[in-house]
């Protein structure tokens, strides 16, 4: 059986290297004679899984060490919630930048425990573009600011990091955290689900600043609190033990190829070469203002909307999967994450220049 090129958005491609070295591990993990999946979370063998996992992340990532890395459930939508329960403290009003589906999301859960102040937002322009700097306006008593950097759906990603003062930054990172370098040190809280670079779904990293935890009020459940994950070195309840295993083997990965600046340099060849394919081409546009365009996730259409279901069919034929656009945007999208092969973006550009041939 050959394996596809997977332009899922997520759950997405796995590192074919971390999948090979999982399958060899299935039954026996390190002459352990147990599978992970079967370990204790309390036992040597997974802390030591655990304790390296983190060790590499903070490596990968150079997170400072007034930063504490948590390993959740419930993925980034969880965060949604949990951000404002712990940040929050004595104040009711948080800004919020508006910029497409998850945004909004984001929005609506923390309405429910505060004030939002819409910092920005880029609705009238369909979220086709990030807002300028210039353009927020935040608020300097505000608990946090929040911003999604990059939109999944949309393809829109921001171009800076937002300067907030003394006011922490809280980012939802679920589609860009690894995929290049960044400083760690500018925000008060990242949070990403595990399912676009870090590994199979289930699982949520968390990196927050520690003076940011212990505030949480005494109403807020203990699963949803900082402090109770941060106490008991994220086991406090049984956690997701096999996604983090192969988050590990990902983190490893990572090192193994070069480590963060590498695989920055490969993610920008592979959208710079297909953003260029879909410019240079007048049956494939980009709606996306070409300063906020996301490295990870490439949304385009084609002039013809009727052709839609023969490029996907074709596309399949070829090992090129899951480039069917949201339904809420439309066309197709090719999500480019880490795991994503150089080749498999050449082989898609190639698709797309034969298929143009044929019906442009």
């Amino acid at each position: 059986m050959s394996r596809v090129f997977n332009f899922s958005a997520g759950p997405a491609m796995v590192p074919e290297a971390v999948l090979k070295q999982a399958q060899e591990e299935m039954l026996d993990w390190q002459g352990s004679g147990m599978s992970v999946m079967e370990m204790s979370h309390r036992g040597k063998e997974f802390m030591s899984i655990a304790e390296q996992a983190e060790a590499d992340i903070r490596s990968i990532m150079e997170i400072p060490n007034n930063y504490k890395v948590l390993f959740l459930q419930g993925g980034a939508s969880s965060q949604f919630a949990m951000v404002p329960m712990n940040l929050l403290k004595d104040k009711n009003t948080a800004d919020y930048i508006n910029t497409g589906a998850w945004s909004k999301k984001a929005i609506a859960e923390a309405k429910r425990y505060c004030e939002v102040n819409i910092a920005a937002t880029t609705e009238a322009d369909n979220f086709m573009r990030t807002p300028a700097a210039s353009e927020l306006s935040l608020n300097s008593d505000a608990a946090y600011v929040h911003y999604t950097p990059n939109e999944t759906i949309g393809g829109v990603e921001f171009p800076y990091v937002p300067e907030t003062g003394d006011v922490p930054l809280v980012a939802d990172m679920s589609s860009t955290i690894l995929s290049r370098p960044i400083d760690v040190s500018k925000f008060g809280v990242i949070y990403a689900g595990a399912q676009k670079n870090i590994g199979p779904a289930g699982l949520a990293v968390v990196i927050v600043r520690e003076d940011l935890i212990g505030h949480a009020g005494n109403n807020v459940p203990a699963m949803f609190n900082y402090k109770t994950h941060m106490d008991n070195d994220s086991m406090y309840n049984t956690p997701p033990t096999y996604t983090w295993y192969l988050a590990g083997l990902v983190f490893q990965w990572i090192k193994n190829n070069g480590g963060i600046n590498k695989i920055a340099e490969v993610n920008k060849r592979k959208a710079d070469k297909l953003y260029a394919a879909i410019d240079d081409s007048s049956f494939y546009a980009n709606p996306v203002e070409k300063e906020s365009r996301s490295w990870m996730n490439v949304p385009f259409t084609l002039a013809n909307a009727d052709l839609d279901g023969v490029f996907l069919a074709e596309a399949k034929e070829l090992g090129l999967t899951t480039l069917k656009g949201h339904r809420s945007v439309g066309g197709m999208r090719a999500s480019i994450y880490n795991a994503m092969p150089e080749a498999g973006v050449d082989a898609l550009i190639e698709f797309m220049v034969q298929f143009e041939k044929r019906y442009g």
